[in-house]
């Protein structure tokens, strides 16, 4: 089980600022207070999807959405963005990998503020151990939901470091520290959420 309080101090020694909930509902109350008549980027997260945050949000600010057509630019440009990650590690790597590239672009750069919204599932003991969880769990479940045709897809069990055309592992972007230029907050949540 995820230590969230030591992984909290070490987040907030790498410059995050660290948020902590007991329930998906609570941190979705928390969102949704702080984001009120802000633009907002939402990348193609199954966490915050699940959350109902997208049409929650949409209430009082205006959303642009990974999975609304034609919103990748607009979320760019937003004001705010709201993400994921595929891996943390409890030493306060964070860890992305991404198909199209924006998701990793918004957020290392160019919004007023970026927030990560992260489950206890996504946590491991250190580095190796989340970048191994972002290969080797999440990308193949990712892969499986956007029923590509890749041998992880196929398979379910792994990474296979493929070639495939259709391969969503395309880059890959570790957070070592915040970025000096931009104010980003980590949202950890003690309930399993996406993959």
């Amino acid at each position: 089980m995820a230590d969230l309080e030591k992984l909290r101090r070490n987040l907030e020694a790498e410059g995050f600022t660290v948020s902590c909930f007991g329930t998906a509902a609570q941190a979705a109350d928390y969102l949704d207070a702080a984001l009120d008549g802000k633009t907002i980027g939402i990348g193609g997260s199954v966490t915050i999807r699940d959350m109902g945050l997208a049409e929650r949000l949409s209430t009082h600010a205006r959303v642009y959405w990974h999975w609304n057509e034609d919103a990748l630019e607009q979320a760019a440009s937003a004001q705010v963005y709201l993400t994921s990650v595929n891996g943390l590690a409890e030493t306060g790597e964070l860890i992305n990998i991404d198909g199209t590239g924006n998701r990793v672009a918004s957020g290392l750069y160019g919004h007023e503020k970026v927030y990560f919204v992260v489950g206890r599932n996504k946590v491991a003991p250190d580095y190796d151990a989340a970048l191994w969880r972002a290969r080797n769990i999440a990308a193949p479940k990712n892969a499986q939901r956007l029923q590509v045709r890749t041998p992880c897809a196929a398979k379910g069990d792994k990474c296979y470091d493929c070639k495939s055309p259709h391969r969503i592992c395309r880059a890959l972007v570790v957070y070592w520290e915040k970025p000096k230029s931009m104010d980003m907050e980590v949202v950890l949540i003690d309930e399993d959420l996406g993959y």
